[in-house]
């Protein structure tokens, strides 16, 4: 086995085992189970998505009080706009480019459309996301490209992105 390979399985399997430790509260009777699952989730993501681009977990726990703390000043946002008289919006779409490995999109896609205000609308081919935003005025090109940044790293990659045209 490659270092590579077994770095894969090592975060995999941690992934895993904590995904359904929460699932199940952490209740002994369910970590025999458990271990047969974790063991086959891992073998089958594995199979499924081959270990090219290991995440670097640390990161990733690290991107998530940034991730918390970008949705709820992105909610405050959209509350102050819902509740006002003007709510300011300019809506339109972002194309930002994003060099992530296979599935670094559509997990990019998924982060941003969990965060109020934008909407992942879809992918081209040639590695660009399509974002639909409340007020492109607002600073969110600027924002997508720190979390695609944020993407790369967490997938040991050279972080390249640039949010393009507005539209």
């Amino acid at each position: 086995m490659n270092r590579r390979l077994i770095k894969a399985v090592l975060h995999r399997t941690a992934l895993c085992a904590v995904i359904w430790l929460v699932l199940t509260r952490a209740d002994p009777g369910g970590l025999l189970p458990g271990a047969a699952v974790v063991v086959v989730a891992v073998w089958l993501s594995l199979r499924l998505l081959p270990a090219r681009h290991p995440l670097a977990l640390w990161r990733l726990v690290l991107h998530l009080p940034r991730f918390l703390a970008g949705s709820i000043t992105g909610g405050l946002d959209v509350a102050r706009r819902a509740l006002s008289r003007d709510m300011g919006l300019r809506p339109g779409w972002i194309t930002l480019r994003a060099d992530l490995p296979p599935g670094g999109r559509v997990a990019l896609g998924a982060e941003v459309s969990l965060m109020p205000g934008t909407l992942a609308a879809g992918s081209r081919s040639d590695g660009q996301l399509l974002v639909h935003v409340l007020d492109t005025e607002a600073g969110f090109d600027r924002m997508l490209d720190r979390e695609a940044q944020a993407l790369a790293r967490i997938a040991e990659l050279e972080p390249t992105a640039n949010a393009g045209e507005r539209r």
